[in-house]
């Protein structure tokens, strides 16, 4: 758990700008601190839901998120925020790319209930992911339970010539 603190430290401050998150700041999480947010996220999952999230860092606008993925969940797109992803647990498979089905506007972001085509990979504790902005991603299959620290980077976008 170290390594993950550790992981999490130097991406947070490597520069990569994150979504602002409220409340105060919170620039340290211990492994145990991890232990006790993914039992959290457990007992918080209501009805079923696909994912549930909780904080783990915060200074504004930076913030690194916890996601306990214990079902298949919408697609996205993320229009103008990159988004990193490190699997703290668990297994699934991950497709990036292609196109969203049965697309929907959701606030800034674009959902789907899957893509088409893409490229599809398996990830396994320990792995780090980017998906770029404007590219479709899904966890289609999850073995179990996924448990990620996840983290939105916005893209500035270049100016119109």
């Amino acid at each position: 758990m170290k390594a993950i603190a550790a992981g999490l430290g130097c991406l947070l401050f490597a520069g990569a700008a994150m979504a602002q998150q409220p409340g105060p700041e919170k620039l340290f999480t211990t492994s145990s601190e991890i232990t006790a947010l993914i039992a959290k996220a457990k007992a918080d999952r209501k009805n079923n839901a696909p994912t549930v999230t909780e904080p783990i860092l915060r200074l504004a606008p930076y913030g690194a998120n916890l996601e306990y993925r214990a079902g298949v969940g919408p697609a996205a797109i993320h229009e103008t925020e990159a988004e990193v992803f490190y699997v703290i647990d668990g297994t699934a498979t991950m497709i990036t790319g292609g196109k969203l089905t049965e697309e929907k506007r959701n606030g800034v972001n674009l959902t789907g209930t899957g893509i088409e085509g893409g490229d599809s990979r398996s990830v396994a504790k320990g792995d780090f992911i980017v998906v770029p902005e404007k590219t479709a991603h899904w966890f289609s299959k999850i073995d179990g339970v996924l448990v990620l620290m996840s983290m939105h980077v916005p893209r500035p976008v270049p100016a119109a010539k």
